[in-house]
């Protein structure tokens, strides 16, 4: 027997159909009386399994590391303050070991009036460590960007850098 292109065509066209209306009716070619709300596998509905299901409970993330969280944040800080390599070096390794402190203070679960004083004695000695490594102003513009937050330091250097160039322009 020889195929040509016409029964090429033909055997295409009913194996398209045929898979058209499965995915339309959600018949098989198993017939057997099973299809809409039979008691067969092809009906609609809850699909019920022999297995039953385990209802996981998503674990909670792990806390992050100081490292991590300073690492997470150093982009912004560098960008705010327009820190070099040096004074970002200074600044992470400081928050690094001071932010440390502070986890494991909390981990300590100490009363609150314990908790406020050793958190203060933390950021006193941390407050020393910066200025000890920063220029000056760069310290005093991370105290203003730790009360401003990072967002706003950045606008306001735009405006800043804005206000200068029109200046410059206008000259």
């Amino acid at each position: 027997m020889k195929i040509n292109g016409t029964h090429l065509i033909i055997l295409f066209i009913v194996l398209l159909a045929g898979s058209e209306l499965q995915a339309q009716y959600g018949r098989g070619y198993g017939g057997g009386g099973y299809g809409y709300g039979g008691y067969g596998g092809g009906g609609y509905g809850r699909q019920r399994s022999a297995i039953p299901q385990v209802q996981e409970t998503p674990k909670e993330p792990e806390p992050k590391t100081a490292d991590e969280i300073v690492d997470g944040e150093m982009p912004g800080i560098t960008e705010a303050l327009e820190l070099n390599p040096f004074e970002e070096a200074v600044l992470s390794s400081t928050l690094k070991k001071y932010l440390q402190k502070r986890i494991e203070m909390q981990i300590l679960e100490l009363s609150p009036e314990q908790m406020r004083e050793g958190m203060e004695k933390i950021t006193e000695s941390q407050d020393a460590e910066l200025k000890a490594g920063l220029p000056i102003e760069k310290y005093d513009a991370f105290v203003e960007m730790q009360k401003k937050g990072i967002q706003k330091t950045k606008k306001e250097k735009k405006k800043e850098k804005k206000r200068k160039k029109k200046k410059k322009d206008k000259s």
